[in-house]
């Protein structure tokens, strides 16, 4: 080679091979992605055409914009977890299902799927009391029903409890007032004691189409009918506040109802008979808190410490 002439550096890279950007996606990575917005977005397509659902009414079950529906659906759209899931709710279905490599969900469960989402509410419920039979704790999932004699603190640590744990406490008896319009001393007058459990039956189904998760106080006298209490025993983790019948009579007193002593000196006695009348009701509840001679601080951990024990908001108990 003549002096002062510069060699010319030799290419490592082979001519035809793709030269790659550095924290560029592997070929076979972008290939995989690809594979999956497509599975994902013919899964959603899938679901909601067997199930007749309007890509508007997705929209407004899910939340998520009808023009990035259509995206998703086209396989163009870069949807996030928590909108896949948002979406794979409002199909009744899960964002596993809709990411999974497997098809997991045949054209007859879509069938039924659609069926479930337009029967009536009774129906729907018998549908999940025949489906759990072998496993009853599914049904309850993270629903608390409070269940005992007034005066126990039902009302008191049901709030308290919901609050500490950031879930939604309801009344039984509020919402029978609010569905009816009326109080209950005049929804007595008008429909009688029958009618009355009639009235408590559906304002239960109300409630656990409402929430999947929540605390609810019932009164006292719920155990006497016998299809809104098997309902509550069957969906709910329940839990009797119980009380000496002394503190019983003390705290309705401080409530402000005198009723229960005007005139009447053996209110004792029958308060004492209707507690040992329906205390085999409330044993049946799947825990116990007594409240009696308790702060209610202290009546307060003790419920919480039963909800963590009995493993009552976490998987299904069976």
């Amino acid at each position: 080679m003549m002096a002062g002439i510069m060699s010319k550096p030799t290419d490592p890279t082979p001519r035809g091979t793709l030269v790659r950007v550095p924290g560029a996606p592997e070929p076979h990575a972008q290939d995989n992605a690809a594979r999956l917005m497509a599975r994902v977005a013919a899964r959603v397509r899938d679901l909601r055409k067997a199930q007749r659902m309007p890509r508007r009414v997705l929209s407004e079950m899910s939340g998520v914009s009808p023009r990035y529906l259509a995206q998703l659906e086209a396989g163009e759209g870069n949807i996030s977890i928590a909108l896949l899931q948002r979406v794979a709710d409002a199909l009744g279905a899960t964002a596993e299902s809709l990411l999974a490599a497997e098809e997991t969900t045949s054209a007859d469960v879509q069938d039924v799927v659609s069926l479930y989402r337009q029967a009536p509410a009774a129906v729907r419920e018998e549908v999940r009391r025949l489906l759990s039979t072998g496993n009853p704790g599914a049904l309850r999932r993270g629903r608390i029903c409070l269940v005992g004699l007034r005066g126990a603190g039902k009302s008191t640590l049901g709030r308290l409890a919901a609050e500490t744990l950031s879930l939604p406490f309801v009344e039984l008896t509020s919402e029978i007032e609010t569905f009816t319009g009326m109080p209950m001393s005049e929804i007595l007058a008008l429909y009688g004691q029958e009618g009355y459990r009639r009235l408590e039956t559906e304002a239960v189904v109300r409630v656990l189409e409402k929430h999947d998760r929540m605390i609810l106080a019932v009164a006292g006298g719920v155990v006497a009918g016998e299809q809104a209490y098997t309902l509550l025993l069957e969906r709910f983790h329940t839990v009797w506040l119980r009380t000496s019948p002394a503190e019983h009579m003390q705290r309705v007193r401080a409530q402000g109802d005198l009723r229960p002593m005007e005139g009447n000196p053996g209110a004792m006695a029958q308060l004492r008979a209707l507690l040992d009348a329906r205390t085999p009701h409330y044993e049946r509840a799947e825990a116990q808190v007594n409240t009696s001679n308790r702060t209610v601080p202290a009546s307060l951990n003790d419920l919480l410490a039963v909800f963590a024990s009995n493993n009552f908001l976490n998987s299904p108990k069976s």
